[in-house]
């Protein structure tokens, strides 16, 4: 039997939503054929394993054993220490489930990779420009994919061009949303509707991240779609959301529960057909593979402009991407071994390429 490690908290604004997307990937792996290994990774970076280490996070505390990754030698990957002292850890494929920094962004994956570990989801490219929301849309556009209006600028920039960064983005007109680069689940995001929203909403996103991204406010609908795959790609049905709250922030996400969630989407089959295709080319543009939720606007005038890709999206029991999976007619069983056989697929694949030349 193959152990899988599903890997959870971390260091990241999104450690919470983290914890619940764990539940739900743990609950859905089929324990007749793998062995899951819970690994939970507290809000100071410290590592742990054990039965009960997700709950001991959900409280603030520490369940578990303590780990360690050795990276020298053939003996390379996880210790575990026990009473009697360390211990191979074997893990034969990860399941990341930490959202948000250094788990979605490509650290992660670049440590997997290390250790010559299996794991879910994208490569350390497609991680590290899926997470950059800046990166991310110059690539859309290079592509010739349709993104609306934005700027993006650092800390720096903004305590030295303030006034030339402020006319450049007042120009675009409000709303405005501005965003931390490299976050997800909403998390330091704000809708600004004259200058002073945008004033404190720069202030605000700094304080999650170094970079940010200011986005012109389209007046259009919410519409996502989930995609499968590593080379052969499943797109699912295209779902709506109409959010309760001002936007659809992370309370209207993951606490209140004012939102509408409309699957599928009530629009034409060639709209939904445009989605799915333009969706398999943002996957393809980011170098993706394993799974991602795309997220799109459709404003009145029939135009349809990528928002986002995300690359390791939510398992919560309100989140879209599993969602808009079981509305096509994959279970969540099913989904999850899928996405394991996939990462071990994709293994397999980088195993062949020569090592020498």
């Amino acid at each position: 039997m193959k152990n899988v490690a599903v890997i959870f908290g971390g260091r990241s604004g999104e450690h919470e939503v983290s914890l619940q997307s764990a539940k739900y990937i743990m609950d859905m792996i089929d324990k007749e054929i793998y062995n899951v290994i819970p690994i939970g990774i507290t809000k100071d970076g410290q590592w742990f394993t054990g039965p009960n280490v997700r709950e001991g996070l959900l409280q603030g505390e520490v369940f578990g054993h303590p780990l360690s990754i050795r990276l020298f030698g053939k003996d390379r990957g996880f210790m575990v220490k026990k009473d009697d002292g360390w211990q191979e850890l074997a893990i034969d494929v990860v399941f990341p489930c930490i959202h948000g920094s250094y788990g979605e962004d490509g650290c992660l994956q670049g440590l997997l990779e290390i250790l010559n570990i299996p794991y879910v989801g994208s490569g350390v490219l497609g991680s590290a420009v899926g997470m950059d929301k800046g990166m991310m849309k110059t690539i859309f556009t290079q592509k010739g994919l349709p993104v609306g209006p934005y700027i993006t600028f650092n800390k720096y920039q903004w305590e030295r061009e303030k006034d030339l960064l402020f006319e450049q983005i007042e120009s675009f007109g409000y709303p405005l949303f501005i965003k931390p680069a490299n976050l997800g689940s909403s998390v330091g995001i704000t809708k600004a509707k004259n200058s002073e929203d945008l004033l404190r909403g720069v202030e605000l996103a700094l304080q999650y991240d170094l970079k940010i991204v200011v986005e012109k406010g389209l007046i259009a609908r919410e519409l996502e779609c989930s995609v499968l795959g590593n080379n052969e790609l499943f797109v699912s049905t295209v779902g709506e959301i109409i959010p309760g709250n001002e936007f659809y922030d992370y309370n209207a996400k993951y606490i209140d529960d004012n939102s509408q969630i409309i699957i599928p989407a009530k629009i034409s089959s060639e709209v939904e057909k445009e989605i799915q295709r333009l969706a398999k080319a943002a996957f393809r543009a980011l170098d993706c593979c394993g799974l991602a939720r795309v997220d799109f606007f459709y404003d009145h005038q029939g135009n349809i402009w990528l928002n986002e890709i995300n690359t390791l999206p939510g398992f919560t029991r309100i989140s879209m991407y599993p969602k808009l999976i079981e509305a096509s007619g994959i279970k969540g069983k099913e989904l999850v071994m899928e996405l394991i056989r996939l990462a071990l697929e994709r293994k397999e694949e980088l195993d062949k390429l020569r090592r020498d030349f």
